[in-house]
């Protein structure tokens, strides 16, 4: 009997402290004791997705993402230190603690949740594809036509493995111009160094808003490949995960139920919808579960933001240089892959 009791006690203990351990917020801890979230940037051309402007003050869709996610740790959205980081220096910055969270375009891919340093990825935030763009006097319409052409593309990336399955898997030679910087890379391919420049769609056509003639330049229509782009964090630190990765749903949870930010605080004095209620703290205790500011976190980033929709056709919708159509990244209820789980 003693023995059973021992086992039981080390159980309780092991459940107890072990679950602690699992939560303890490492970097959360961290990131509420320096009082600013450092969120890594691609920057400062990425038009739509983070520029800073002529105050220095940084803007765009990755840009809101990142000031949403203090909204839910600070109750402030503020309390942001962009950082700018390359596709090379990203995971050294985050690795070493120079950034709390990428929110710059990063895929999430096997080895990158997998290897040495090891990463999270709480919540897709963008669905993209690799493609192509041309001048438009190749007269190419397809990718397929492009044997023995010019690449420029960056190093340590998707991009730069895709393309180079692409080409062998079509039994077609290239020559790779491999540039680290994104400005360079643009400015290599506008001068004529490269014949093709790739990367996911809309980093090409935000990079297109930066050519010197963009409408002599087409992107063609194949995508090369699936690149879910989504926050980016360390590996360690449930609470940080799961912070990024609610304040995500909430924007989207937001559009499928018709709020915005034109009517999120009507909404919350007249509906009788439980789980809009949930979502935007008038009843349960979500934002105090999840370790929020305040329980109404949702509630103030959409009064701050409105929803996902929103954000997107504000930084990168038909109205903007980039022009996008919603596509993939619109709610599955209109087609798109945009889903959360039940806010409950």
């Amino acid at each position: 009997m003693m023995k059973l009791k021992m086992l039981a006690a080390a159980a309780a203990a092991f459940v107890t402290f072990g679950a602690g351990e699992a939560l303890a917020g490492r970097d959360l801890d961290q990131i509420k004791q320096r009082n600013v979230l450092r969120c890594g940037v691609q920057g400062p051309s990425n038009p739509g997705f983070g520029v800073p402007d002529s105050q220095g003050r940084w803007g765009g869709f990755n840009v809101e993402i990142c000031r949403a996610i203090a909204i839910t740790i600070f109750g402030d959205p503020n309390r942001v230190e962009f950082v700018p980081v390359t596709t090379q220096s990203r995971f050294p910055a985050l690795s070493a603690g120079e950034v709390d969270v990428l929110s710059n375009n990063t895929t999430w891919t096997l080895t990158r949740d997998s290897n040495v340093n090891r990463f999270n990825f709480p919540a897709i935030t963008f669905y993209d594809g690799q493609a192509i763009m041309v001048p438009r006097r190749l007269n190419v319409t397809s990718a397929r036509q492009l044997s023995g052409a010019t690449v420029c593309v960056q190093p340590g990336t998707t991009t730069e493995l895709n393309i180079s399955d692409f080409f062998r898997a079509n039994n077609q030679r290239f020559t790779p111009v491999v540039i680290a910087d994104l400005d360079e890379l643009r400015r290599a391919y506008d001068s004529g160094r490269c014949d093709v420049f790739t990367n996911d769609f809309a980093a090409l056509a935000a990079q297109r808003t930066l050519l010197t003639r963009p409408a002599d330049h087409v992107i063609l229509p194949e995508r090369l490949s699936k690149e879910p782009l989504a926050v980016t964090i360390r590996q360690g630190d449930d609470e940080l995960m799961n912070i990024v990765a609610w304040t995500t749903f909430a924007l989207i949870d937001a559009e499928e139920m018709g709020i915005t930010m034109a009517n999120v605080e009507q909404t919350a004095t007249t509906s009788t919808n439980p789980v809009v209620r949930r979502l935007l703290g008038v009843e349960g205790n979500m934002g105090e579960s999840l370790g929020a500011a305040r329980p109404d976190f949702a509630r103030q980033i959409i009064r701050t933001f409105g929803n996902y929709g929103e954000i997107f056709e504000r930084h990168l919708g038909v109205n903007t240089p980039l022009g996008l159509e919603r596509g993939m990244n619109n709610i599955w209820t209109r087609g798109g892959l945009l889903y959360a789980p039940p806010a409950r």
